[in-house]
């Protein structure tokens, strides 16, 4: 009988125990993909045309500036529709969520040329809010906050004041400039980061949603109810503004939402 080289035996039970392991190893440390949800809010129809503000305070500065209706802004080129917010809706969809600590940041909502800027603030619970002034005329910023601890702040020209968001809000709260009665802003509280806000493009971008669930998000928007639109070109029914998104690992795109003219208005 021939008897085997006990150093070649030993090499290829090696081997075979590496190979193994990374093969193991590797299955272990996989991380989950996460879910991405895009979509892009369209205005089906002839854009209206909507008249700038015509300021009727402190007009020596305020009527040096464009002051849009921000009620209601529709891209001219390509039809998308500004300012829509998107959430997880987390009573339906909440103990989905990876779990995240509460917000560190500061997010600027500023007096500026008489008007906010910008028009939607999302921010999560722990984040804070620094109202700003860096027009020469006095404003002030009334938070109707439900939740949290409603505020009236005046704010003098160079000036800024800061609020710890501690409680989630229940809706988009309005921001209100009582010396200058057209400007309003909204202030989004929610206990989790996955939302956004329609940019100049009608274009919405959610990123770190769970792959492998389907979870409920809500829209609201100024302008309208947006319950009734098409998605694919297919008529739907968003029944109290909320609609549900069976997620897949990677980009999920909805492509275009045609929101029916009828929907919404400037007024």
């Amino acid at each position: 009988m021939a008897f085997q080289n006990p150093l070649v035996r030993s090499s290829r039970v090696l081997a075979t125990v590496c190979c193994m392991s990374a093969l193991l190893g590797g299955a272990a440390v996989a991380p989950a993909q996460d879910a991405t949800l895009k979509m892009r809010f369209v205005y089906d129809g002839t854009p209206p045309s909507v008249d700038n503000i015509d300021p009727n305070k402190d007009r020596e500065f305020c009527g040096k500036h464009v002051i849009p209706n921000e009620k209601l802004i529709i891209n001219p080129t390509n039809k998308g529709i500004q300012n829509v917010i998107v959430h997880v809706y987390t009573r339906s969809s909440g103990d989905d969520l990876p779990k995240t600590g509460p917000g560190t940041k500061t997010h600027v909502l500023a007096n500026d040329e008489c008007r906010f800027e910008p028009h939607v603030v999302v921010a999560q619970t722990g984040d804070t809010l620094k109202i700003t002034n860096p027009d020469p005329v006095g404003h002030n910023a009334n938070l109707n906050f439900i939740r949290n601890t409603a505020q009236n702040l005046m704010i003098p020209s160079g000036q800024e004041k800061e609020i710890a968001l501690e409680e989630e809000e229940p809706a988009p709260i309005p921001v209100d400039c009582n010396i200058h009665p057209w400007m309003r802003a909204y202030v989004v509280v929610l206990e989790h980061p996955f939302a956004d806000v329609s940019d100049e493009d009608g274009n919405i971008v959610i990123e770190g949603l769970p792959a492998g669930k389907e979870i409920t998000f809500a829209v609201r928007f100024e302008g309208g109810k947006l319950d009734e639109v098409k998605v694919g070109g297919k008529e739907t029914d968003w029944r109290r503004q909320r609609f549900e998104v069976d997620l897949k690992a990677g980009d999920n795109d909805l492509g275009d939402i045609l929101v029916p003219a009828d929907a919404v208005s400037a007024d």
